[in-house]
C-alpha cells in the first residue's frame, strides 16, 4: 500500500472508528439520560431517532469539513473532493447505524428494563470497537484498547444518568 492509499485508510478507519464511538456514547448517554429522568418511553425514542440523524449528519459535515481543511493546509496539493466526501460518508453511516444499537431495547421493552439493556449494549460494543480498532492498527494491547475505550465512555454515559436524575 502507498502511502497515499495508507493515508485515505487512515482516514476512512478514522472516520468510522469515530463514527461509531461518538453514536454509542452520544445515543446511549442521551437515552439514558432521559429516561432516568422518567420521561415516556415514545419521548425517549422520539428524542433516539432525532438525536441519531442530526447528529450523523452533523458528524459527516464536520468530518469533510475539518478533514478537507486540515489536508489543504499540511499538504497544499489539490487533493480530490471524492476522499472527503467519501470519509464524510463513512462518518455518516457509522454513525447512523452504531446509534440504534442502544436505541433498539427502547422499542422491545419498558423503559424500566430497556435503560440496562441500552447501557449494556453501548458499554458492550464499545469495548469490542476498542479491541477490533487496536487489532486493525496490529497493536498488541487490544484487550487494554477495549477497556479504555468502554471507561472513557461509561464516564459520559453516566454522566447522561447524572444529568437525567438531577432534572428528574
Amino acid at each position: 500500500m502507498n502511502s497515499g492509499s495508507r493515508g485515505f485508510f487512515a482516514l476512512y478507519t478514522r472516520s468510522f472508528i469515530f463514527g461509531v464511538e461518538d453514536s454509542l456514547v452520544s445515543t446511549t448517554g442521551l437515552l439514558a439520560g432521559i429516561a432516568t429522568a422518567g420521561v415516556p418511553p415514545a419521548t425517549i425514542f422520539l428524542a433516539g431517532v432525532v438525536l441519531i440523524f442530526v447528529e450523523a449528519f452533523s458528524m459527516a459535515a464536520g468530518s469533510f469539513l475539518s478533514e478537507r481543511s486540515a489536508e489543504e493546509y499540511v499538504a497544499r496539493v489539490g487533493l480530490s473532493m471524492k476522499y472527503f466526501i467519501i470519509g464524510g460518508g463513512i462518518m455518516f453511516l457509522s454513525y447512523f447505524i452504531s446509534g440504534f444499537v442502544p436505541l433498539f431495547p427502547y422499542l422491545l421493552f419498558p423503559a424500566g428494563v430497556a435503560l440496562p439493556v441500552s447501557v449494556l449494549l453501548g458499554l458492550l460494543l464499545l469495548f469490542v470497537l476498542g479491541v477490533v480498532s487496536a487489532k486493525m492498527f496490529e497493536t498488541r494491547r487490544s484487550i487494554r484498547s477495549g477497556i479504555r475505550m468502554l471507561l472513557v465512555g461509561g464516564v459520559a454515559i453516566l454522566l447522561g444518568v447524572l444529568v437525567g436524575a438531577v432534572f428528574k
